[in-house]
């Protein structure tokens, strides 16, 4: 300072100016600053320069710079202090290299250029649509107005028909270091090896069957395959589900198409209703049989007893002639008599002599057309 100090006084003399006098300092080496020269010397100005800090503006001293540098040294430090929210999982990188994975919670990373964090949500569900878009979709995939994609939609079936496909990929994070490091654009990747695992499994599926009753079975499968794919591309990403939007064929075609698949729900409906009448009626035949089953056992049982009762009943009386033929003889034929005189409802009794003037012709009707009564010889 004493050298700038001499030089302004040289150039002073040689213009003929007033010689200011030299600053003197304290005991500790520092100016007066409360004298009036040493404040016009503070506040001068010889070539008029502007402090781009304004007029008021004093450069500080060794302590006060000190005290800046700390300060600005603290609040470069706690700006590392960072939180990583439930739903994400904070990646820190060191130097640009990865360094470790957080948990949620508060941490504490150095402060840029040393480290920095990526703090990727981990638990959200996020879409990708294939062969349209959603305008005005809202978070809960309700879906607003459509647009369609028609070289996404167009795919090619295994009996060389052409069909219209459009479907939706619901994935989420799995790894979020491979999802943010392995892979630049994370959704281009997602959708086009969902439109490349569609077009397989529709090339290996029958037209009919996609329209109609396979289109679980095509889900489950692109599903399967495009896990299988973004594994082996290490993109850090679950596939969570596909869903089929629409599935129809040309417009050229879609009327024809459209009776066949309502014929083929019409025989499904018909085949439906036989097999419940089928299963109606065999029941009810089954018991219907096992019945009619039942009651010719029972006939069977009770004509076999019978007859083995009769038999052992017509032993007996054998047994009983043998021993008395002429009682028995008489015996049976007093049971005989009894028993059809039984049956008959009036009986006439007539004597030889009168039952050899009547008519061999009985019974004989009468009025009432009931049978007459039978005559019998007394």
């Amino acid at each position: 300072m004493s050298w700038d100090w001499d030089k302004l006084q040289e150039k002073k003399k040689r213009q003929g100016g007033k010689v200011i006098p030299e600053p003197e300092e304290d005991d500790f080496g520092q100016e007066d600053l409360g004298s009036d020269d040493n404040n016009r010397r503070r506040n001068f100005n010889p070539r008029g320069f502007k402090s781009p800090f304004g007029e008021g503006f004093r450069v500080p001293n060794g302590r006060g710079l000190l005290l800046i540098l700390i300060a600005g040294i603290v609040v470069w430090l706690l700006s590392g202090i960072y939180i990583v929210n439930p739903d994400e999982q904070g990646i820190v990188l060191r130097f640009g290299r990865y360094n470790r994975t957080v948990d949620p919670g508060p941490h504490y990373a150095w402060p840029a250029p040393l480290e920095s964090v990526y703090k990727p949500k981990v638990t959200q569900v996020m879409r990708s649509e294939v062969g349209f878009r959603s305008v005005g979709q809202t978070t809960t995939f309700q879906q607003g107005q459509l647009r369609t994609m028609p070289e996404e939609a167009s795919m090619l079936t295994g009996d060389e028909n052409i069909v219209n496909v459009q479907f939706s990929v619901q994935y989420k994070i799995s790894n979020p270091v491979e999802y943010l490091f392995n892979v630049v654009d994370q959704p281009a990747l997602v959708r086009n090896a969902a439109e490349a695992a569609m077009r397989e499994v529709i090339g290996n599926s029958q037209i009919d069957s996609a329209i109609t009753d396979g289109k679980l079975k095509i889900q489950s499968d692109a599903t399967t395959l495009l896990q299988q794919i973004l594994n082996r591309y290490a993109a850090g990403v679950q596939i969570i589900a596909v869903q089929l939007q629409d599935v129809h064929p040309p417009k050229d075609v879609i009327d024809a198409f459209k009776d066949v698949a309502s014929a083929r729900e019409d025989k499904s409906r018909i085949i439906n209703e036989a097999e419940a009448y089928r299963n109606e009626l065999l029941p009810k035949a089954r018991g219907q049989a096992a019945a009619i089953r039942n009651e010719a056992e029972a006939y069977a049982a009770q004509r076999i007893q019978g007859a083995k009762g009769q038999a052992e009943r017509f032993n007996a009386i054998l047994l009983q002639y043998e021993k008395a033929p002429k009682v028995t003889e008489q015996r049976l034929y007093y049971e005989s008599m009894e028993e059809i005189l039984s049956q008959a409802g009036e009986k006439v009794l007539l004597d030889s002599g009168a039952a050899g003037h009547v008519l061999p012709y009985l019974p004989l009707p009468d009025l009432r057309g009931q049978a007459a009564p039978r005559l019998e010889k007394k």
